[in-house]
């Protein structure tokens, strides 16, 4: 990573920004005074809650922090194959007494009028999910002194954040949880199949970028082997959503150590897009046939999703987690930071002294 860049925060740890409630900003706060670099969630966000939480956090601390953005997306959804989803959710409707949501209503998420807030109020770090912004737009936000990340999880799409003029390129394994950041929802793949320290690997010499990793980290050990590979940074999001500065739902944080839910899969089910969540009764009833239609199946199933919540049902919920999500830990977002920072302090110095010849070599 680029050594400015690297200055605006003292550990190699990043927030992940997740969306949905999760990410807000006394979680942002309390991993950024500790060293880290947390991140706001404006993807579901209006520009002015977008604005209001940005101001918040700036209220909490003078660190610097980052700020996600959703691309818009290219694709229209085929509006026969939502019907035909509606269709096959009624029962839901049914069972938790709600109505479905509009698909309609969420098509302009107000891109072009956050990024305007955020040119007119910059904000340290801006990165971006779903696909590339034009070099246009990293151009504005390089003048008014603003850093741009990208998610990529192919080394092709790596390529095409280095176009742009990005600064680092957040390399998402397939071990992530919550959405892919794939730059085109491809229906064949559901999502990329490639693990973390591979993709690393390749990402690393397919682009000259600073690279910051993403997937399944949830050791200081995990983070010292990320960095080994060639990574900058490490960013992690499951880790932080146990904790009790994050929002998620009580079920949620629970469900990630419950041992009712075992495994992770890849689902359109919540959303239309591929997101890693934790196996229950709505993702194995609905994910075989969900369409690959986002952001409308999101809107539509959305009042289900809160339903469910409101009842207590985890199984009706979307439980968005990595595949380690069985090593959550309960602890504060400060003191997880300086768990982490401990950890990879330990793994650097076992590293160190196996390279020396110590370890019984």
């Amino acid at each position: 990573m680029s050594s400015a860049l690297t200055d605006l925060f003292p550990y190699p740890i990043v927030q992940a920004p997740m969306a949905g409630g999760v990410s807000v900003p006394r979680l942002a706060a309390a991993v950024c005074e500790a060293g880290g670099l947390g991140f706001l969630a404006a993807g579901y966000k209006t520009a002015d809650g977008m604005y209001q939480e940005i101001k918040e956090l700036r209220g909490l601390t003078a660190r610097p922090f980052g700020v996600n953005l959703f691309m818009p997306q290219p694709e229209t959804p085929d509006p026969a194959a939502v019907g035909v989803y509606a269709h096959q959710l009624a029962g839901e409707a049914a069972w938790y007494e709600t109505e479905l949501g509009d698909p309609d209503s969420g098509r302009d998420d107000g891109y072009d009028t956050k990024l305007a807030v955020l040119l007119d109020n910059p904000v340290p770090v801006v990165s971006f999910h779903f696909g590339v912004p034009s070099a246009e737009v990293v151009d504005s936000l390089h003048r008014v002194g603003t850093f741009a990340l990208v998610a990529a999880t192919t080394a092709e799409e790596a390529r095409a954040v280095e176009r742009s003029g990005a600064d680092a390129v957040i390399a998402q394994g397939a071990e992530a949880g919550g959405h892919q950041g794939t730059h085109r929802d491809n229906p064949e793949t559901g999502g990329s199949g490639t693990g973390l320290l591979s993709l690393v690997a390749q990402v690393r010499e397919a682009v000259s970028l600073p690279v910051v990793a993403a997937g399944g980290i949830m050791r200081g050990g995990q983070i010292a082997a990320v960095l080994a590979a060639g990574a900058s940074a490490a960013q992690l999001g499951t880790a932080f959503l146990a904790t009790p500065e994050s929002g998620a739902h009580d079920l949620h944080k629970q469900a990630l150590t419950n041992p009712l839910f075992v495994r992770t899969e890849l689902t359109r089910a919540f959303s239309g897009r591929p997101a890693r969540g934790l196996v229950n009764r709505f993702l194995r009833e609905h994910g075989p046939y969900a369409p690959a239609a986002y952001p409308d199946v999101h809107h539509l199933t959305s009042p289900l999703r809160k339903a469910a919540a409101k009842a207590g049902d985890a199984q009706g919920m979307a439980l968005w987690a990595g595949q380690g999500h069985r090593m959550a830990r309960e602890l504060p977002a400060g003191q997880l930071v300086e768990v982490l920072v401990a950890e990879l302090a330990a793994a650097g110095t076992a590293l160190s002294h196996y390279a020396a010849g110590g370890a019984g070599r």
